[in-house]
């Protein structure tokens, strides 16, 4: 009986957190889509069509740019720290406390960082790249700790064998550990890019929210979480406001849709 009540309190927790998504999904898109014209997506912002198009150019140079800094950094802390470091190791203590430290430290305490450092002291204003660099900071711990935990899943009888065939150790890492633990690292990476698309606290304070097209790395702007923010408080256009959180859900549902198949395609090729 145990058992059966188990089984029932766990379907209906997993049922419970699909229902939760898909009304979530449904009611944005539901009041979203109506709501969208040609004019949210003209390249020129106005007061008249309050475009979201400057803000979905500077959303996918964020994800981009912030991504190809902080994986390349985050996935190869996690090599060091499962593949190269000796266990107990004090100096692996540390970066694990600072990693920790990291993912719990709010969003607005790194936009009040990415001001004081990035954007008073080093770029003089409000710009793309520091709003680059606070996510970056900001999306780290997330991809270390899911490609450690990634890692750490990969059967160690796999390491053991190829390095009896005579590999190397950087040759099994590549071509045994990567392959079957690509799904998790990619995994982590889906997390960061939410992180990224739906940050809007640190941004305010890094990025600015100019509504123009983004012209170089040291201009503001605002991404969509940004956009739908200002048109929010400005209470005049909700409705647009629900057109830019349709596109953000889609954005983010192509963005992990793609992630997924990808990763599922490197797994099913490192086996």
């Amino acid at each position: 009986m145990s058992a059966k009540l188990t089984r029932f309190l766990v379907w209906l927790a997993a049922l419970f957190t699909l229902g939760m998504l898909l009304y979530i999904v449904a009611f944005i898109l539901w009041n979203g889509l109506p709501a969208m014209n040609p004019g949210l997506f003209a390249w020129n912002y106005t007061t008249s069509n309050v475009s979201m198009m400057p803000a979905i150019i500077s959303t996918l140079i964020m994800i981009l740019f912030s991504l190809l800094i902080a994986a390349p950094i985050g996935i190869f802390t996690a090599f060091y720290l499962v593949e190269y470091a000796d266990r107990g190791n004090r100096f692996v203590y540390w970066i694990r406390l600072a990693t920790d430290t990291l993912a719990a430290v709010p969003s607005i305490v790194y936009g009040l960082f990415g001001m004081l450092f990035f954007v008073n002291t080093i770029f003089k204003t409000y710009s793309h790249i520091a709003g680059i660099l606070t996510l970056t900071i900001m999306i780290l711990p997330i991809i270390i700790s899911a490609t450690e935990e990634a890692l750490l899943s990969v059967n160690n009888s796999l390491r053991m064998g190829s390095l009896a065939l005579g590999a190397g150790k950087l040759r099994t890492i590549f071509t045994v550990v990567l392959p079957v633990a690509m799904p998790g690292i990619l995994s982590g990476v889906i997390l960061a890019t939410g992180r990224i698309v739906g940050e809007s606290a640190a941004l305010l304070y890094t990025m600015g929210t100019s509504s123009g097209m983004v012209k170089n790395f040291l201009s503001s702007g605002r991404t969509l979480a940004t956009h739908m923010y200002v048109l929010t408080s400005e209470g005049l256009h909700v409705k647009e406001a629900y057109a830019t959180g349709a596109v953000l859900v889609i954005l983010v549902l192509l963005i992990n849709g793609l992630s997924t198949w990808l990763g599922n395609k490197l797994g099913a090729g490192g086996k």
